[in-house]
């Protein structure tokens, strides 16, 4: 089992935001930011915190995070993964992205309880992988930068490398009572889902 304090926190950051039109890091949800929810939960996770993003100067007020750009461009998430666990100090790191207004501080947790020796942990709900929510180990960076160079981008494309966990449904139930965990926003649409009495 991994200690909270030998964690690296990754944001990714680094969307086009076509669907949405503007930074999803920066809307407001409630009372406060995307980016600014998910940091109240990676501080009392994560002994380090990086954003990955290819908009740097955007995120210079978050002054107790490291800001990191893309090793290589525009290879989506996989490459945003690949570059968070690349300037990672530690070990293991967690990785979701900047729009998810449902993180369960406890169910990432239990996440980090479970690492043992395994490279990989991740939620797997009846659809598959939620690979947007995940543990990684930085042996996983030679496997990734396979994938990238060859220009396969499937974030699961890595997996069968590695030493998989994957945290079924049972066990995620008691933290997603409303099925909304894994949830992510990328249109107006979905944030006005979100009004409040909504959320």
């Amino acid at each position: 089992m991994s200690s909270l304090a030998d964690i690296t926190g990754i944001i990714l950051s680094g969307g086009r935001n076509t669907r949405m039109g503007v930074n999803k890091a920066f809307l407001e949800i409630g009372s406060s930011r995307m980016m600014d929810q998910t940091l109240d939960i990676f501080r009392l996770l994560f002994s380090e915190i990086l954003i990955v993003t290819n908009d740097p100067l955007s995120y210079l007020e978050f002054d107790d995070a490291a800001v990191v750009t893309d090793i290589y461009k525009g290879k989506g998430p996989l490459g945003g993964i690949y570059t968070g666990l690349f300037y990672a100090k530690n070990p293991l790191a967690f990785a979701c992205p900047c729009d998810m207004p449902f993180l369960n501080r406890d169910f990432i947790a239990y996440m980090i309880r479970q690492t043992g020796k395994h490279d990989i942990v991740v939620p797997e709900l009846s659809h598959g992988y939620q690979p947007l929510h995940a543990i990684y180990s930085r042996n996983c960076l030679p496997s990734i930068k396979r994938l990238l160079l060859m220009d396969k981008l499937k974030i699961t494309g890595f997996y069968r490398d590695m030493r998989v966990l994957a945290i079924g449904e049972e066990q995620i139930r008691p933290f997603n009572p409303d099925g909304r965990l894994f949830s992510n926003l990328n249109t107006p649409e979905d944030v006005e889902k979100l009004a409040p009495g909504k959320i």
